[in-house]
């Protein structure tokens, strides 16, 4: 049996986003706009929460389609706000669509938003090597550049610690511990 970092549940969605997503690095727009909105909805929740919702928020949400997302007016809001099938808080509801707002004006500006995130890491992925899931932040210097950076250009539900799970979420950084299985798959190392 393989073993898989501390916080992943025997859920087979849980298992599935372990093994196949979490850490792998994702420089597609669009997912890593999906990404950004979901860690903002799972602020004060539980990942396995969001994920749980996570088909229902891609249909919600166009597809994650930021421009979609961005033209969402009061009414639209409305309609997700009544939909028991995702996370039903009207400020995180409002970020979405502000967020849109801004991750648009940033592909704008750099080409794309792949190319302006992946700046806070260099570029490259952080392989980290932790022991056991307690050494793993809640923060970093990287997520707090990111965080001040993101809210200076108008995004919100975007603190320094949704930042970090953000971008271990896509791969910016890599916080498998060493007896996962993922961690040599991921970081190019053996885990001895």
């Amino acid at each position: 049996m393989e073993c898989r970092c501390g916080w992943c549940n025997e859920d087979p969605l849980y298992i599935d986003y372990h093994d196949k997503e979490w850490g792998v690095p994702v420089h597609d727009d669009r997912m890593l706009f999906e990404m950004l909105i979901l860690e903002g909805a799972q602020a004060g929740l539980s990942w396995y929460t969001v994920l749980k919702k996570r088909d229902r928020y891609r249909e919600a949400f166009d597809g994650f389609d930021p421009k979609a997302v961005a033209a969402y007016d009061d009414a639209k809001l409305d309609e997700l706000l009544s939909d028991p099938g995702l996370i039903r808080n009207r400020l995180k509801m409002r970020a979405a669509v502000t967020n849109a707002k801004a991750f648009l004006a940033v592909q704008e500006e750099f080409g794309s938003f792949d190319r302006y995130i992946w700046q806070f890491v260099g570029g490259d992925t952080i392989r980290n090597r932790w022991q056991s899931l307690k050494e793993v932040p809640a923060s970093t210097p990287e997520s707090d550049a990111m965080s001040k950076a993101l809210k200076k250009r108008g995004f919100t539900f975007v603190g320094s610690t949704i930042c970090y799970a953000f971008m271990q979420a896509t791969g910016m950084v890599m916080d498998h511990t060493v007896d996962c299985f993922r961690f040599a798959e991921l970081s190019g190392a053996r885990a001895d």
